[in-house]
This record gives C-alpha cells, structure tokens and sequence, in this order.
C-alpha cells in the first residue's frame, strides 16, 4: 500500500501525541514572548532580557541529559504529563502573581528556568513514544509531519500572542497558555500504548551510570556521530535564526518590518520542506538524502550571502528552512530506526543537546563575524564551510552514505 502523506494520522495514539506537541509548541512560543516582553516592559533593559537566554542554555543542557535518561527508566506517558504539568502551573502562577502586581524579574526567571527545564522534560519521552506507535515505514512521515507542525506553531504562537497582547494584557496570555499546558498534561493518559521500556539491560544501573552509557552507545554507534557532527558543523558556522535584525540589517538596510518578513519566509519554507520530506518516504538512501539536502543548505546560503533585494533574500531563507526541515526529518527518523527502544531516550537528548550548543555558538560565531566582515560575507563563509564539513562526511563516514531504510 503507498504511503500517504498524511499516513501517521492513521494510528489513534499519534494523533494524540501530535496534538500534545502542537499544543506544547504553541505554549512554548506563548511564554518565551510574554516572559520577555514582561521584562522589557517591566525593566526597560535589553541586557536582562538577553539573560533569558543564558538561563535557558544553564538549565537546559542537563536537565535535557536527565530527561533523556529518565525516558528510558520511568513511564514516557507519565514524564510528558508532569512536564506540561509543571509549566502550566508556573504560567498561572506567574498570571496570577502579574495580576496582584507583585511579579519581580527575579521571580520571572525562576519561573524561565522552571519551565525550560519541564519543555527538555517532556521533548526526548514523546520523541521516544513515536517509533512504538508508527510502522518503520512510515516514521519519515511522522517525523516530517512534527517538523512541519513544530514550524506551524512557530507561526501560529506569536500570531496568538500578539492578538491576545493587542486586545487584553500580558496577564492573560499567562492564564491562557498555562491552561492549555495543564489540558495538554492531561492527553498522556489517553494514549493506549505501553510508555516504559521493557527488559532493558542496565534498568538497575544509577541514572549517572545510564547516562554515561548512552554517550558510549552513541560514540559507537555507526551513522548517529556523523550526523550529530554535521549538524554541529553546518550550525556553528551559519546559524542566523536569532540574528535575522543583524542580517536584515547588514543585507538589505532593512528594519523590524524585513525582519518580520525574513522570519515569516523561513518558517514558511521549513513546513513546504517538511511536507516535501513527506514525499521521499519510499526513498531509501537516507543517508545521502541527509547529505544531499546539507548540499543544497550550503548552496543556498551562498545565494542568500549574495541576495541583493529582499525578495531574493526571502526566497533563499524560504529555501533554507526547506533544506533543513528536510535533515531535521531524516535525522529524527534515523534515530528511530537505528536505536533500540531502552536507549532511544538517550539518543534523542543529545541530540536536542547537540543541536542547543551549534545554535548558541552558532549565534555567537555568526553575530562575531558579522562585525568583522559583513553579514554578506559571513553567510558567504558559511555557505563554504557547510559545502565542505558536508564533502568530509561523505568521504570519510561511509556508514551514512551506505545507510538505507524501507
């Protein structure tokens, strides 16, 4: 029977695990905009709004590490269910407090660090539960359809939290996203299947030891490194997502209303790849697939380094996030098909880890560069090093070049 793009949606329990992360995204999105703007408003202090960022990275990391382990250990469903649980909490308390005028910036960061530790708590245990779920054969769809959806809600978030900001207060968005994060911790028990591991080899070690050993298998393991290292490659020296003002900027002499539209493009152009990836479930070479799609991200920023109009700067941004939607999917599916079920929570957390520290560095690398020769020049440079990091993975990691899937 041939696959249909929307193929995943035909098993009961995915559909409830994609309303779980499209409800969990559009939260995620919700809180990161309120709790700055909250700040901005509340300090007027753009170096304390940047700090969000460093709390996350501090909390993150290892709360992501542990979440990746505990998947293996305890009941995924139930892991999913405090994760959400927890944020929704936090957020009504910070409604709640906001309402009687007593929210302090310390109490706001307290309340960041808590729920990006309780995103990375619930993000490896629903990746894990998909491959239990889906038929190997249609895993790339189910891993194109949460990349496509994770895009959408990149969209549909800040659009929620601008009309809600427009007609009401950043007190209900609190409220109002807290609630869904509480209703989103509820979906967990209605799935059917089995969430803990069954017969795992080192169930009895310590969580440090469990932790230490998913490293092991991971260093290991044939295909998993070279991705990881491609993706860590190309990030690093490319990454423009949190810098798109600089860009927009230092590319088109252009303001909020480019950045806006560069923004916009890209998400657009992750979900149309996404949908794309969709398409190319019957081909098996994955692996090239992941090298062909690094290629072409490579090519085009060269053509977005050299955009001399914002139109032609939206249609290469478009094409990137279309180019990685496309290694985002096949990453995730390689991940599922190659693991075993009692390290597959592991797997996924260094991978969520990997892909955090490429994009803070990333960010630092781009926005260094930028100053020093020319936005143009640096997505140039990118473009360069990415075509080459993807040449040296070819020719050195036969593995990902032979890896092929039904």
């Amino acid at each position: 029977m041939k696959n249909k793009p929307w193929g995943a949606f035909l098993y009961r329990d995915y559909r409830i695990l994609w309303t779980i992360l499209v409800c969990g995204s559009v939260v995620v999105w919700m809180r990161i905009l309120s709790t700055a703007q909250w700040l901005l408003d509340e300090t007027g202090s753009a170096y304390l709004v940047g700090l969000i960022g460093v709390v996350q990275l501090i909390v993150q990391i290892p709360a992501t590490l542990w979440a990746g382990t505990l998947a293996d250990r305890v009941d995924r469903k139930r892991l999913i269910t405090v994760g959400h649980g927890i944020t929704g909490i936090t957020l009504l308390s910070l409604g709640l407090l906001d309402s009687q005028g007593v929210l302090t910036p310390t109490m706001m960061y307290v309340a960041i660090a808590i729920t990006a530790g309780a995103h990375m708590l619930a993000s490896p245990a629903r990746s894990t539960l998909v491959p239990i779920i889906v038929p190997k054969s249609k895993l790339l769809l189910a891993a194109s359809t949460d990349t496509a959806s994770q895009n959408g809600a990149a969209i549909a978030g800040p659009l929620l939290f601008a009309i809600i900001a427009f007609q009401a207060n950043l007190t209900v968005i609190f409220i109002l996203s807290g609630s869904i994060a509480l209703v989103t911790a509820l979906l967990p028990l209605c799935i059917r299947v089995i969430g803990k591991v069954r017969d795992s080899k080192d169930q009895e070690l310590s969580q440090v030891q469990q932790t230490l050993n998913g490293f092991s298998y991971i260093s290991k393991h044939p295909i998993l490194p070279g991705l990881f290292l491609l993706d860590i490659g190309i990030t690093t020296t490319s990454f423009y997502r949190e810098i798109l003002p600089v860009l927009a900027l230092g590319l088109f002499a252009g303001g909020a209303s480019a950045t806006g539209l560069l923004g916009a493009a890209n998400s657009t152009g992750a979900i149309l790849g996404s949908f794309f990836a969709m398409l190319l479930v019957g081909y098996s070479a994955k692996g090239m697939l992941v090298l062909y799609a690094s290629f072409a991200y490579g090519l085009l920023l060269l053509g977005f380094g050299s955009a001399n109009t914002l139109f032609m700067g939206m249609l290469m941004i478009g094409l990137l996030g279309a180019a990685d939607a496309v290694t985002v999917a096949v990453r995730q599916t390689t991940i599922m098909l190659t693991t075993p079920d009692e390290m597959r929570g592991r797997a996924f957390s260094l991978m969520i880890v990997a892909a955090q520290t490429a994009n803070n560095i990333g960010t630092i690398w781009v926005g260094v560069w930028v100053g020093a020769i020319g936005a143009g020049n640096t997505m140039l440079l990118g473009g360069f090093i990415s075509i080459l990091a993807t040449g040296l993975i070819y020719k050195f990691w036969q593995p990902i070049r032979d890896f092929r899937s039904q």
